[in-house]
């Protein structure tokens, strides 16, 4: 075992309590291990690599895959990505992301990642969930290994953000920076989320469930913002919903079984969001299929 993965496991963690309040210990401690805890990330993965599944495009539903990398090749093509997408709820999109029969593999490897016994910092506000974890760079105790952050910038730019401008144009400008985090909803912990917005221009929503692991409950509600009108939207394995942030929905309480999903948002400098009532207007395929050169600016919203 190395040095950094030994001393990372070996950190005395600060309280969940204290991790979940942003208190300034628990602040101070990841910022003062930051660097310790990606050498550790590293090494774990190096370590494990014999064991670890490959994380790759192959997971992907093959449709959604070969529809994205044609458009990739020729923007002109886009229309076979946006046929994709069924329009389920007004402005909420259906397609499905992962094939169900490869999502062992994602889970296997989220699994290994929870019991590697290094430090990860739970998403704020999921005040019992075991399985939640912050995913994108900018975020304190985020999942630093390699490989799994190679796998997760592809998903951001090789996928979410071409589709989300080809599906809500309105963003372009207010979607060069990511954040993405996973969430288990269970019985016994977080069950559900009340009405809420979030802090970005888009959100995807994306289930990892197996498709022998059922669960009851645990629908998304969405609000249609001129009526009021609720909608439930019950997730299927490997299916992803995509919308804009200023959609309001709620997650309601899970029944029996577990449900775990990755989370992932687009949005501008700083966290700049496109204003509200803004119009969609035409946008150049050619633009579309393009990864901004914007550095990262480590705006976190949470």
């Amino acid at each position: 075992m190395s040095d950094h993965l030994k001393q990372a496991r070996e950190l005395p963690l600060p309280s969940r309590e204290a991790m979940l309040h942003r208190a300034p210990s628990a602040r101070r401690f990841w910022n003062d291990n930051r660097e310790l805890l990606a050498n550790a990330w590293a090494e774990w993965e190096q370590s494990e690599k014999e064991n670890l599944p490959t994380l790759d495009e192959s997971l992907l539903d093959a449709s959604l895959r070969t529809s994205v990398t044609q458009s990739w090749s020729d923007p002109n093509k886009e229309s076979l990505v946006e046929s994709l997408w069924e329009e389920v709820i007004p402005n909420v999109f259906q397609c499905q992301f992962f094939q169900p029969d490869r999502i062992a593999e994602l889970r296997s490897y989220l699994n290994q990642v929870w019991n590697a016994n290094i430090p990860l910092r739970p998403p704020y506000g999921i005040v019992l969930n075991r399985g939640g974890a912050m995913l994108d760079s900018r975020s304190e105790g985020y999942l630093g290994a390699p490989g799994f952050q190679g796998f997760y910038r592809d998903l951001l730019d090789r996928y979410m953000r071409p589709i989300a401008r080809l599906l809500f144009p309105e963003i372009m400008g207010y979607d060069n920076q990511t954040f993405g985090f996973s969430i288990r909803y269970q019985p016994t912990t977080d069950t559900s989320i009340r009405p809420h917005t979030d802090a970005s221009s888009v959100t995807l929503n994306v289930n990892l469930n197996l498709p022998d692991e059922d669960f009851s409950g645990s629908a998304v509600t969405f609000f249609e913002r001129s009526t009021g009108r609720a909608y439930d939207l019950v997730f299927k394995p490997g299916m992803a919903v995509i919308h804009r942030g200023n959609v309001a929905h709620a997650a309601q309480p899970i029944e029996s079984g577990e449900r775990t999903n990755f989370v992932l948002w687009l949005y501008g400098e700083h966290g700049r969001l496109p204003p509200q009532g803004v119009e969609r207007v035409a946008i150049d395929a050619r633009e579309r299929w393009i990864v901004p050169t914007a550095l990262s600016d480590k705006f976190a919203p949470f």
